[in-house]
Parts: C-alpha cells; structure tokens; sequence
C-alpha cells in the first residue's frame, strides 16, 4: 500500500562523485584526454582498413567493426559522465536512460562476439592456411560481423524491454555514473528474479560461450605454433595472432577483477570501496577502446605501413 503511494519516476539522479567534489574536475580532465584519444585512435583504425585495398581482408574487417564499436560504446556513457561531473544534479530522463543502457549493453555484448569471431579467423589463419581464402570468404566473414551486431543489439533489446516493463517509485539516485542496469535494477519496486535469471542466461551467452570458444582457438592455435620446425615461423605465426590475444586477454581480465574481487565486511570501509567499484568500472569503459587501437598499430607490421602510407598522402595532397 506504501508502495502504491508513491509517485512513479520519471527521471533518475546519477550519483557519480557527488560525495568528493575535488576529484570531479580532476576526472573530468581524464577522461576527457582518454575519450579524445578514443576517437583519434579508432577513427585512425577504421580510416585505414576502409582506404588500404590491402587491408580488406576479414581480419581487418573485423578489426575495423571493432573500433567502430569502440566509439560508439564510449559515445554512449562518456558525454554523460563528463556532464555529469560539471553538473551540480546530475539528472536523466527514464527514457535517455533507457537508451543509454541499450547501447552500452548491446555494444558489450556485440564486443563479446566479435572478439570470438576474430579468434576463429586467427585459428583458420594458422592452424588451416590453405582452406583459409575458401573458409573465410566474403560471403562468409561479412555475415559474421552483421551478424554479432545483429545478436547484441537483440540481446540488449530483451534485457532493456525487460527493465523498462517494471515499476519504478521512490528512490531514483542511481549509485553509478551511468544508467548501468545493475543499479537501476536495484531501484525497482517489483520483483526482478526474472531479470536476473534473463541476464544470467546472457552471460553464459555472451561471455562465457565465447570464452571458451577462444580458448578452444587458442589451445590448437599454440598447438600448431609450437609444431613448426624453425624459431623464425614460429614467431611469425605468433606476431599474426598476439594483438587480438592482448586484447582479449585486457578485456576479460578487467571484467573478471571488476566481478571476481572480495567484497569489504567493514561497513565503515564500504564507501571507499564503492567510490573504487565505481571508478574501475569507469576507467573499465574507457581503457580498452583506448588501448585496442594502440595494440594494433604497435603490434601489426600491415597497420603501421597503412597509417604511415596515409600521412604520407596527407602530406603530399595539395
């Protein structure tokens, strides 16, 4: 009956760091230098796999899908973040919210597949060299990149259906920068053991499916590294497939410690580790866009060459 009193919400408060106003300023620098970084980095990427012939290849397809899906996972939670470190109330409509949490979900979950499908490409690359050209085939790797973006944004369109369809009243601060779904969940005024169990199935979808199915990729790829007979094929074989292994390796790594860490008993520790909870979730969302493009500009001979070729038509254009 309390319940049913109280006025449905319609815009949430994001809470971010309210509490420690010194550090806002210095954040929003941050992040800002980071997100700039982003853009110029990825945007880098996916001018030079779109304009090299030579990179039109599946491996820097997907490559190139993987920066574009950098940007606009970033441009959905940083604009608001940055606002919301120079905003006194840091507010937001339930439906930007809504919109917000479809995005940054779908671009997770569409990540998740598409760092499996790169895994495959590197396995046929090295372990099946001569059916390659016939296994990943235009008609093949196209519908793999359409498709992972066609699975996360169906996943985030049930999870977020799901979300708006219940009851919101009462509290409306969201202990978070953004409308991260686990944190708007915890404000509903109905029962979300269906949530709950819908997200769960899409993790074992969505993370734990494809981590596996890299790991399987891996087991035969080093498996057939280790088998050729000279030091320099060996290294060769490895430099093919070590950027997309550092990347995953950063990518699910942050999400195991961000989610595998112990929890603090000590009440009077708890808002110092949620300020940290917090702030490794943000720079979470920010790191790795930040550091794919590097990964692969340091790590790969064929996108050196491509960006070196493209400044050097930069310059020499009238």
């Amino acid at each position: 009956m309390e319940i049913s009193n109280r006025s449905t919400v319609t815009e949430f408060v994001l809470l971010g760091l309210s509490a420690h106003p010194k550090l806002e300023k210095t954040f929003f620098v941050l992040i800002l230098l980071m997100y700039l970084v982003i853009l110029l980095g990825n945007g880098v990427l996916i001018l030079v796999t779109v304009s090299d012939s030579h990179l039109h290849t599946p491996m820097y397809v997907f490559l190139g899908n993987l920066s574009f899906l950098d940007i606009c996972y970033t441009t959905s939670s940083v604009p608001l973040v940055l606002d919301g470190f120079l905003t006194p109330r840091k507010t937001i409509p339930f439906s930007a919210c809504a919109v917000q949490m479809f995005l940054s979900f779908a671009m997770g979950a569409t990540e998740c597949v598409l760092l499996g499908m790169m895994a495959f490409d590197r396995y046929v690359a090295i372990c099946n060299p001569l059916r390659y050209p016939m296994v990943m085939s235009k008609s093949a790797y196209v519908p793999m990149a359409v498709s992972s973006w066609v699975a996360g944004g169906a996943n985030s369109l049930v999870q977020i259906s799901l979300a708006v369809q219940l009851r919101f009243c009462g509290d409306n601060v969201i202990n978070h920068f953004t409308c991260e779904i686990l944190a708007v969940l915890k404000l509903a005024c109905a029962d979300i053991s269906i949530n709950v169990i819908s997200m769960g199935v899409a993790n074992v979808i969505f993370l734990g499916i494809p981590v596996l199915f890299i790991l399987v990729s891996y087991i035969f790829i080093l498996t057939t590294i280790l088998r050729i007979p000279s030091a320099e094929g060996r290294r060769k074989a490895f430099s093919t497939c070590s950027a997309h292994l550092t990347v995953v390796v950063i990518f699910y790594g942050t999400i195991l410690f961000m989610y595998a860490k112990p929890k603090s008993k000590d009440p009077l520790g708890a808002d110092k580790q949620d300020v940290s909870d917090k702030l490794i979730s943000l720079f979470y969302g920010v790191l790795t866009p930040m550091l794919n493009p590097i990964i692969y500009s340091l790590r790969n001979k064929d996108v050196k060459v491509a960006v070196k070729n493209l400044v050097s038509q930069k310059r020499f254009t009238p």
